[in-house]
C-alpha cells in the first residue's frame, strides 16, 4: 500500500482547507525502488537495463482508496532487489505524491520483467 509524501499530504491538507489547489502534472508515473523513501526523502529508483517509470491508470476512488486499473509492468530490468514503489507527476521538476514498501520485496534477475496487476497498487489519503 503506498501512502502520501509529506508534499502531496500538504498540498492536499491546503486545498481541503480552501488554500489554492496545486494539482500533479499527468500523467503519473510509478516508480520502482531499492530502498524504500520516507515522507521527506524519495527512495532509491531502480537505475539501468530497459528500466522507464510506467504511466498509472486508476480506477475510481472508493472508501478513501484508490487503485491501479490496468498491469503495471518492467521490462529488461537490471538485476537487483526491487522493495518498494513510488508516484511521481510529469512535472518539469517532478514531484513524488506517494510512496510505500512491497509486501514482499522481489529479487529480479538481469532482463527480468516485474509486474504489478490491476488492483494491486493501492493508494489512501489515510
Amino acid at each position: 500500500m503506498a501512502v502520501l509524501s509529506l508534499t502531496a499530504a500538504n498540498r492536499a491538507l491546503d486545498w481541503l482547507l480552501g488554500g489554492t489547489p496545486t494539482a500533479p502534472v499527468a500523467p503519473l508515473r510509478v516508480a520502482l525502488t531499492t530502498t524504500v523513501g520516507t515522507d521527506a526523502t524519495p527512495g532509491t529508483e531502480v537505475a539501468g537495463g530497459s528500466y522507464t517509470r510506467q504511466t498509472l491508470a486508476v480506477a475510481a476512488s472508493v472508501g478513501k482508496a484508490a487503485s491501479n486499473s490496468a498491469d503495471l509492468i518492467w521490462t529488461g530490468l537490471p538485476g537487483g532487489s526491487i522493495t518498494g514503489i513510488e508516484i511521481w507527476d510529469s512535472a518539469e521538476t517532478p514531484v513524488r505524491w506517494w510512496y510505500g514498501p512491497l509486501d514482499t520485496p522481489r529479487e529480479v534477475l538481469v532482463a527480468d520483467e516485474f509486474k504489478i496487476p490491476p488492483g494491486a497498487l493501492n493508494l489512501t489519503l489515510e
